[in-house]
């Protein structure tokens, strides 16, 4: 279980999101749409964390005070250990900022950031397929370059719990 502090995408960009989820689906390639609970969003997470208090953490991020949308553009996909597919984007100098503000505001709660998004080691990213196989890549990497580039617009920010699917907004971004 883990509690990710998550951009959200806005409406265009989440449908765009969710047609490939779909896409992938229809071609035999499990997305988030089927993933464990099934209520996955896409986002992009600043953060996530193995411990943490919820109202700290969601007292820290709204205390960072509002922030503007970002615009990212997904160009390419990626894949993580054990087939975890995703997209990803090119990442302006202030949005890595903004993230280690972030993961600043939460540590300091004594929440425990899980690795990966330690400043430095984040990688900013859209997960699609969270267990493809290799036999299966090839039709997920022909699935996402028929959408690539992706323009998209993220305007709101929420703490999510990936065992459930739980959404506690934070802030709208702007």
């Amino acid at each position: 279980m883990a509690l990710a502090v998550c951009l959200l995408f806005d409406q265009r960009s989440e449908r765009a999101v969710r047609a490939l989820w779909d896409r992938l689906e229809r071609a035999g390639v499990p997305s988030l749409r089927s993933h464990t609970h099934g209520q996955h969003m896409p986002h992009v997470s600043y953060a996530v964390l193995r411990t943490w208090d919820l109202a700290a953490v969601s007292a820290a991020v709204a205390g960072l005070g509002p922030m503007a949308p970002v615009e990212l553009t997904f160009d390419g996909v990626g894949l993580f250990r054990r087939g975890r597919a995703w997209l990803l984007a090119g990442a302006a100098a202030e949005f890595v900022t903004r993230q280690e503000r972030v993961v600043e505001a939460i540590t300091e709660t004594g929440a425990e950031l899980h690795k990966h998004y330690r400043p430095g080691r984040w990688l900013p990213h859209c997960s699609v397929a969270p267990r493809a196989s290799l036999a299966q890549l090839p039709v997920l990497a022909a699935a996402i370059y028929d959408v690539l580039p992706l323009e998209a617009r993220l305007d709101r920010i929420a703490l999510i719990d990936s065992a459930t699917g739980e959404v506690w907004p934070v802030s709208a971004v702007g």
